[in-house]
Formats: C-alpha cells, structure tokens, sequence
C-alpha cells in the first residue's frame, strides 16, 4: 500500500488507532501525521506505513497546498478533515 502527502489515514494500533488523521509529510517507511488538536502540525505523530490504512484522499484544497510545500495550520488540518467527514456522513458511507 502507499501512502502518499494529503492521504487521509486511520492508524490500526497505539492510542490513536481508529482516528483519522491527515498525511502532512513522509519519510521513507514513515508517514508523518496530524489531526490539528491533539497531534498537531508543530509535532506530527511518525507512524509507519504498514501501522496505518489508507481511507481516502484529502479535500483538493488542502491537498494542493500540502502538495506545493506550503505550511498548513492546525485550524486547516482540523477544517480538512471536518469536510470529509461531513461528506462522508452526507453520502452515507459512514
């Protein structure tokens, strides 16, 4: 599986598992994640590739913006991810 930047993902273990969190950045095996309250963009949590499982790509705002290598905040990681759940809930996928 590869997990690529602006990647929506859901951790399998630890005390974040079952979470959804945003791929802001990656290093070699490592995905670097973030959900913009308790982890936030300052100190992504560093988790595998193999830990995690890929749900869905981001919202194509915030995945340009990722993409480019422009800083992100908490409050737009936090946003981001709001707007896929709310669309995800709308179409009854969840």
């Amino acid at each position: 599986m590869r997990v690529d930047i602006a990647d929506i993902v859901i951790p399998l273990n630890g005390r974040d598992a079952g979470a959804r969190f945003l791929v802001i950045g990656s290093e070699e095996e490592y995905s670097l994640l973030a959900d913009g309250k308790g982890r936030r963009v300052e100190k992504p949590k560093r988790k595998k590739n193999k830990h995690v499982v890929l749900e869905d790509k981001a919202v194509d705002w915030i995945a340009e913006r990722l993409r480019s290598g422009d800083k992100v905040s908490n409050s737009e990681v936090r946003r981001a991810l709001a707007e896929y759940t709310l669309a995800r809930q709308s179409e009854g996928g969840m």
